[in-house]
This record gives structure tokens, sequence and C-alpha cells, in this order.
């Protein structure tokens, strides 16, 4: 296992590196249940489960519970992934060879420590590894369930979604569930923490079909393009039949 190091002032100038890099990927992030993420974090330590889908799910990470949400967060990783970029345990990465048994033993009881104070929040990705968001069903591990048990924390849902659709960049959408109280059957939570996730998956696609995003707030978006409109409504214009 390997421990986080976080160093506050890192943590905060790579939050807005990241950030920056964030708005010129992506056409905007939107977020859906903002305050029932604040509740959780302010009545009591809480765990999040997501499921897993592209390398900038740890920036957003960061981003949303460092500039959008702040809260004194942590999230776990890869060890193969955090030794090759170590810098990302500056900013609460902890990790876990995924497979030896005794090291996820150990990182449960290390997770479980850090759950011991309202404003105190572990973000992990059940999956274990990148998953296409349609996958099902999405293959949660009991790791997480086994920690919202012993730290008797409440689980916080939130599904990731990346959608292209009339914009040259990619929409990111993160829709965060109703808080939950930890199982003590761990079967039974790990089939809860992949449940709830596979609802807030839904309820993204349900409203990209409908075509109403009303329930996602637009948290981060692109710096606006005036030059290539302006060059587009130029070049139909030359091209146009005469």
């Amino acid at each position: 296992m390997i421990p986080a190091r976080k160093s506050p002032w890192f943590r905060r100038w790579f939050a807005g590196h990241v950030e920056g890099r964030m708005r010129g990927r992506f056409e905007t992030v939107r977020v859906a249940g903002l305050d029932r993420l604040r509740a959780a974090i302010a009545q009591g330590p809480a765990l999040v489960v997501s499921n897993h889908v592209s390398w900038w799910d740890p920036m957003l990470v960061l981003v949303l519970t460092e500039r959008i949400v702040p809260c004194d967060s942590f999230a776990l990783m890869d060890a193969k992934n955090l030794a090759r970029l170590p810098f990302l345990g500056l900013i609460g990465g902890f990790g876990v060879d995924l497979t030896s048994a005794a090291d996820g033993a150990s990182v449960m009881r290390y997770a479980a420590k850090l759950l011991n104070a309202p404003g105190r929040l572990v973000w992990m990705f059940p999956q274990g590894r990148e998953r296409p968001h349609t996958e099902r069903p999405l293959g949660f591990r009991k790791g997480s369930a086994e920690i919202a048990r012993v730290a008797k924390a409440v689980t916080v849902p939130l599904a990731l979604r990346y959608e292209f659709m009339h914009t040259e960049r990619p929409h990111l959408f993160v829709d965060v569930g109703e808080a939950f109280a930890p199982e003590r059957d761990v079967e039974k939570g790990r089939d809860l923490h992949e449940q709830r996730v596979t609802e807030a998956l839904a309820r993204i696609d349900g409203a990209l079909v409908a075509g109403d995003l009303s329930a996602y707030e637009t948290v981060l978006s692109t710096p606006r393009d005036r030059v290539g409109p302006w060059a587009e409504r130029m070049l139909a214009w030359a091209t146009r039949p005469r």
C-alpha cells in the first residue's frame, strides 16, 4: 500500500492547473446533485463510489473537491499508477496493489482511518479499471462496501459520462445520488453501491434522450470562441451557391 502524502499548497496549485486544462478540453462540465454531495460531507465522513470511464476521472475528482465543493478529500488508485505518477500522492491519492489480498486489507484499514471526521471524503472507483459507461453490470468489487462498513461512513453514489453533442469538444456529465448508510452484509453493500451508480447513469441517459439538461448545473465551461463562429459564417457566405 502507498499512503497519501497530501500537500495543501501543491493541491491548490495543481487543481488550478487541472481546471485550466479541463476548460480547454471540455465544452462544459455539468453536475446534478451538488447539494446532496455538500450535505453528505458536512454531516459526516463520506465515501464516494463512482464508475471509472477515463483518464480524466481523477482530474475531475481533484477539481470538484478542491474548487467546486471544497473538502478534505482523498482518492484510492492503483499503486502502479501512483508509483508512476507520484505527484498524485501530493493531492490525496493513496495506492493499492490490486493483485495482493494483504495489500487490499491494509488499504481498507487505511481508508477507514481517513474517514474519521465530518468534512472528510474518500473517493473510490470500485470497478478497478476504466470501462465504457455502457457496460452492464458495472462489475463493482467489494472493497468499497467493506470500507463503508468498517468506517460507518455514508456512501454517495456518483456517475460519470463523457458525451459528444453539437459542439467540437465533449461534455462531461456528473450525477450525484442520495447518500445512504452502510450495510453490514458486504455482498449486499457491494450490490447496492453498483445499483445506485447504475441508477445515476440512467438519469444522465434519460436527460440526454429527453433533451432536458435543466437538472445539470454547468460548473466549468470552455472560454467562448469568438473567432471560430465568425470564420465559419464568412466561409459559408463565400461558398454559397450563386
